[in-house]
């Protein structure tokens, strides 16, 4: 009998934990949180936005930690790098929320959304109806569906669930068998191609060349994972990818804002930290 991959204890983990959480807040309570809290910001709306304008659109990921890597930023104020983003030039923030395997918390996602005006999903690894109208109690204006973690039935539940609260789903795959059941379940308009295997953590670039010929021109393709330098964003653009999702690379950066400026818009002014263009 093989090893668990690090997806597999992931999500196994996941699923007692969404347990816990029912039996601390029922599903009626969260509902009703979800209900009160503020009005989406339309997040698959800016990303296409910026791409209609031939403009990189980075969903720029606030990640104190990683399973592969460990801690990627001691000093981790999520409002403070929401800004710092937002002045960098930042389309939208990925949050991650996982606690025990990225050392993520829901707070961070809160903190994050009330630092700038930019549209924010949740990363987590949805697994359950509960987490998705939990994300939209949150605040979150999207959610992230890993093909690799759900079957057909439970994405397409989970889709809907966003649906019915007001969120965009990025639906998230790394190989073509993953990409077509996407595409046959799911409509929306977002796709992301990890480059990263989540069983094996290891990174290639190829993994979004590949699946590009595969995907139909309504869809919008966001590279993730793998974006280290400006001959990496080079090589996307060229290939007609111009969204992408960038955590390692800024956490590691002493201002992340500035990083993501010196990476995807090397020709602009300087960055004014306390800035949040629209």
């Amino acid at each position: 009998m093989s090893l668990p991959t690090v997806l597999e204890k992931i999500i196994a983990r996941k699923f007692e934990e969404v347990a816990e959480r029912r039996a601390q807040v029922s599903f009626a309570e969260i509902e009703a949180l979800a209900r009160g809290a503020d009005a989406p910001r339309g997040f698959a709306a800016a990303l296409q936005a910026r791409v209609a304008r031939r403009e990189p659109a980075v969903i720029a990921e606030v990640k104190k930690a990683s399973p592969s890597k460990g801690v990627l930023r001691e000093h981790f104020v999520p409002a403070e790098i929401a800004r710092s983003y937002a002045a960098g030039g930042a389309t939208c923030l990925s949050v991650l929320t996982d606690i025990d395997f990225f050392q993520g918390a829901d707070d961070y996602l809160r903190e994050a959304r009330a630092a700038c005006s930019l549209p924010v999903i949740r990363k987590d690894f949805m697994v359950d109806p509960y987490q998705i109208v939990e994300a939209r109690a949150l605040a979150a204006d999207c959610v992230l569906l890993i093909v690799s973690a759900l079957d057909d039935g439970r994405m397409a539940e989970l889709a809907a669930t966003a649906k019915d609260v007001g969120l965009d789903v990025l639906v998230e795959v790394h190989d073509a068998s993953e990409l077509e059941r996407a595409l046959n379940v799911l409509d929306t308009p977002l796709v992301g191609i990890n480059n990263r295997n989540l069983h094996t953590f290891e990174v290639s670039l190829d993994t979004t060349l590949d699946l590009l010929p595969q995907i139909p021109s309504d869809r919008l393709v966001i590279t993730e994972s793998g974006i280290l330098n400006r001959a990496d964003v080079e090589l996307m653009e060229i290939n007609e990818v111009h969204a992408f999702l960038v955590g390692e690379a800024f956490m590691r950066a002493e201002e992340p804002g500035v990083e993501l400026q010196r990476l995807f818009f090397p020709g602009k002014a300087p960055v004014q930290l306390g800035a949040d263009p629209d």
